[in-house]
């Protein structure tokens, strides 16, 4: 439910832009999707933390998790501010390297004059997010996202169409509603921990001085998550941008099943995320033989959800579409990819649990390794059928078939050959 609200703003912006334009609603997937890969490196750097967070609470080391959070909050607010200002000096030439349409790239930069200013909150968020998912009370992520999502969706509404007498800003109203959501996420967050956490049993009741040597235990777990997630998602940029060289009308496509692609998924992540959580809490408690047994069942489970999603999908792809535009055209042509990304999704349900499986039994560094191999044969793909074929968008697509299905042979013959259990950390 956490992230089913938190994808909403993608869907919002992406919808409310589609009825603006086709080269809003690319500009929002090229300036999105810079600032979802700079991101990620913060998620990153959280999942690590998350994973021993988990770790110690499996092992009821309580007042040990005060410190981890606090010591990411210092270090990805540091790094958010280092973020920003390479951003803001560099994201013009940066996109004038890799947009090739004059419009879009002015547009992309319009939308992410206002976007970068997430970072401070979205970055903050995430340690937020670590602390609860690794301690288990995740229903409070739930109330957040909603509040963040709601705020969002009215925002939205009011800045980008110029309501309530607030100047229409377009583009730039999406970028700013993401942000101001985002802010607001952070409120909440610092109010619901103050009033309902035992900050003492967590060791969270007292600002801890620098600690170097924490800091370089959670990043010996986290910088492989770090680099992996920034790496998957920047394979996934270079994606939408040899498909923007296809042309206006193909990168409004792949931002269409861009925003369908992400809220489908949210099951699965959602399971891989509890499936993270689970392994590290079970490792804390020394049960090493039930993490194969639990995987196994969670990867069921993400299937059978999955396979119903996708049902869904091939059944009322005009339906499903007609949230993100009403020309008539581009609702035709971007079926076929939808039906790609309902089989994609079958195989992405049981790879996406697995993998966050081995990554929650602390082993990130061949997690990391697995999915480098992974995003090479992800980028050949691309290369091949976008650039040197110049095949359609929905064959392009291809490449996240292709990129699961290998993920989950990596992972599977990794827990299969590999000393994973004996992994301490």
């Amino acid at each position: 439910m956490s992230l089913l609200a938190q994808n909403i703003i993608n869907v919002t912006d992406t919808a409310f832009l589609g009825h603006v334009g086709e080269v809003e609603l690319g500009a929002s997937a090229m300036g999105g999707l810079y600032y979802i890969c700079v991101f990620t490196i913060a998620f990153g750097f959280s999942t690590g933390s998350q994973i021993m967070i988990g770790r110690r609470n499996g092992e009821r080391n309580y007042a040990a998790v005060g410190p981890v959070v606090i010591q990411g909050i210092f270090f990805l607010t540091v790094l958010a501010a280092v973020i920003f200002l390479f951003s803001r000096l560099m994201a013009g030439s940066l996109m004038r390297t890799l947009i090739s349409s004059e419009t879009v790239r002015k547009a992309t930069l319009e939308f992410l004059d206002w976007r970068v200013y997430g970072f401070f909150f979205s970055f903050v968020n995430v340690m937020f997010r670590a602390f609860f998912v690794g301690i288990t009370r995740t229903k409070v992520l739930t109330w957040n996202a909603l509040l963040m999502a709601g705020t969002n969706v009215i925002l939205d509404y009011l800045l980008i169409f110029g309501h309530a007498g607030l100047p229409r800003m377009g583009v730039q109203g999406a970028a700013l509603a993401s942000v101001i959501a985002e802010g607001v996420s952070v409120v909440f967050f610092l109010f619901y921990t103050a009033l309902t956490v035992d900050r003492k049993q967590y060791g969270l009741h007292r600002i801890h001085s620098f600690n170097p040597l924490l800091l370089k235990q959670v990043l010996n777990i986290s910088v492989f998550m770090m680099l992996q997630q920034f790496l998957s998602m920047s394979t996934f940029f270079l994606f939408f941008i040899v498909v923007e060289r296809l042309g206006q009308r193909e990168l409004a496509i792949a931002n269409i099943i861009r925003s369908v692609y992400v809220v489908m998924f949210i099951p699965v992540n959602a399971l891989a995320t509890t499936t993270n959580t689970l392994v590290s809490n079970i490792m804390g408690k020394g049960n090493a033989s039930q993490v194969i047994p639990l995987i196994r069942r969670l990867a069921g489970i993400s299937v059978g959800v999955m396979a119903c999603f996708s049902l869904v999908l091939c059944l009322f792809p005009q339906t499903i579409l007609s949230i993100y535009t009403n020309d008539a055209a581009l609702l035709s042509d971007s079926v076929p990819s939808l039906y790609v990304i309902a089989a994609t999704a079958l195989v992405c349900s049981a790879a996406n649990v697995v993998f966050n499986g081995l990554s929650g039994t602390g082993n990130t560094r061949p997690a990391f390794v697995i999915e480098f191999g992974v995003l090479l044969v992800y980028i050949l793909f691309v290369y091949v059928a976008g650039v040197q074929l110049r095949q359609p968008v929905h064959i392009c697509y291809l490449c996240e078939l292709i990129y699961f299905l290998v993920l989950l042979a990596g992972c599977t013959l990794y827990f299969r050959f590999a000393a994973w259990e004996k992994k301490r950390i």
